[in-house]
Order: C-alpha cells, then sequence, then structure tokens
C-alpha cells in the first residue's frame, strides 16, 4: 500500500503556475471550498475530479496521488 500524497502534490502544481484555488476551481467547475478539501486533506476528489486535475496539469491520475514520480 501506498501513501496518497494528492495534496502536496496539488500544491505544487498550483504553486508551479501560480494559480489560486479560485482559479483552478473555476477552470474544473468545482467549488472552491472542494479544493480547499483536497489541499488540506479533509476530502478526496471523485474519479471524475482527478481526470480534470490530470487533464487541466497535463499529468496521469497516478502522478497525482504520488503513485509515479511528477
Amino acid at each position: 500500500m501506498f501513501e496518497i500524497k494528492l495534496p502536496e502534490n496539488l500544491k505544487r502544481l498550483m504553486d508551479d503556475e501560480g494559480l489560486t484555488q479560485k482559479q483552478l476551481a473555476k477552470e474544473i467547475e468545482v467549488s472552491q471550498s472542494a479544493i480547499s478539501a483536497w489541499l488540506s486533506g479533509k476530502k478526496e476528489p471523485c474519479i471524475n475530479s482527478l481526470w480534470l486535475l490530470a487533464e487541466r496539469f497535463d499529468c496521469s491520475v497516478d502522478e497525482l496521488i504520488g503513485r509515479k514520480n511528477s
């Protein structure tokens, strides 16, 4: 079993692009509170949201959750 690293990876990807929670939420059509919950590790995104994030950041879902190096 592996540790899911979505919060860390998502924060890094957002920081790399200077993207705010509000901007990302608008781009993938979720609430800003959802982005905040994902970044804090309080909630995990559904598979559809993971796909949208992966597409937005041009990476795989595996990379987002930490199964592979980004």
